[in-house]
């Protein structure tokens, strides 16, 4: 999948046009301090979910990203996206390079309110300190005493993105949504902790279920097309199988090496794999082979997506996923 950033010259530009057309009937939204709910950015629906989740009837939120039709590494900000990010009392992206839309509409807007950025909640992220359990006591808290300062994260070589796929970072990421809501709304800040706490442990249930499948089959092999999954599958105890220029190839929406397609059709063949796992947003050719080849070999097939579906929360479609991998692997 390509990454494409609309230039900031661009985005000045359109939104200039669209803040004046507005002006007579627009208003920033109002901050919870002055009676009025917080608005709150999340560039998709996945990060959307949790704010909503944690903030309650506190918070507005809007996701910029909610199609399954859309690809957050390639979207085109629009004016009105420019607007809503100017008027944003706390923004939530993922960073990374995922979604570097974001970091050129808060950049060009000269937006100050706060940014959480979720890859820098994960162990893997390059200089990362790492966070303990839950914060539960006054150290916990303390670290969370700092001012965030955005300075947008690119595409890092070697470092999965996908960071939603990982409940645990997920969950640190709550604890700071938490944090930074209560910073801007003083008066709701024990709803916002009691919402987020409620949440976690809902996280926390997705943990017990990757380590009941661990428990049973740990070392068991899969193969994705795309590193998309990859966090959920370590957490479940299994293997990733693919080769890793297989997954990127298809990821940068690059062709896959001749020597490359031939090697993961050996694996696919070698009988070691227990499912393959493919990314329903997106596909190509090489994607579609071995998708025919699993299904030729009798291995379970599952699609995962990068966004959010309709009609669950974040905890349920996690669950979704998890429940699909247990139960292709016990069949």
């Amino acid at each position: 999948m390509t990454r494409r950033l609309l230039p900031a010259a661009v985005l000045v530009a359109a939104a200039s046009l669209a803040l004046a057309g507005c002006a007579g009937t627009s208003s920033p939204a109002a901050s919870g301090s002055d009676g009025g709910k917080l608005s709150v950015v999340a560039s998709t629906n996945v990060y959307g979910s949790l704010a909503a989740e944690v903030g309650g009837d506190a918070v507005e939120v809007t996701s910029i990203v909610t199609s399954l039709a859309q690809d957050p590494h390639s979207y085109e900000a629009s004016a009105r996206d420019q607007l809503t990010v100017s008027q944003a009392d706390l923004v939530i992206e993922n960073g990374g390079g995922y979604d570097s839309f974001l970091d050129g509409l808060v950049e060009s807007s000269g937006s100050t309110a706060p940014v959480l950025t979720a890859v820098e909640f994960s162990h893997d992220f390059p200089g990362a300190e790492g966070h303990d359990d839950h914060a539960s006591d006054e150290s916990a808290e303390a670290e969370h005493d700092h001012e965030h300062e955005h300075e947008g994260h690119d595409h890092i070589e070697g470092f999965n993105e996908h960071v939603w796929y990982d409940p645990h970072t997920i969950a640190h990421l709550v604890e700071d949504i938490a944090h930074e809501l209560g910073e801007l709304d003083a008066a709701q800040a024990d709803t916002f902790e009691a919402n987020a706490k409620a949440l976690i442990e809902r996280i926390d249930g997705l943990e017990t279920s990757l380590d009941t499948i661990s428990a049973a089959h740990q070392g068991e092999k899969i193969f994705v097309t795309e590193p998309v999954p990859l966090y959920l599958a370590a957490a479940a105890g299994l293997e990733n199988a693919t080769p890793e220029a297989f997954s990127e190839a298809v990821e940068e929406g690059q062709d896959v090496p001749p020597a490359t397609l031939l090697e993961a059709q050996q694996i696919l063949r070698s009988g070691e794999v227990r499912i393959v796992i493919v990314n329903a947003q997106t596909g190509g050719a090489e994607t579609t082979e071995i998708t025919k080849l699993a299904g030729e070999l009798n291995i379970p097939v599952l699609e995962f997506t990068e966004l959010m579906p309709d009609g669950v929360d974040y905890v349920g479609w996690m669950q979704q996923n998890i429940d699909e991998i247990s139960g292709a692997l016990a069949g």
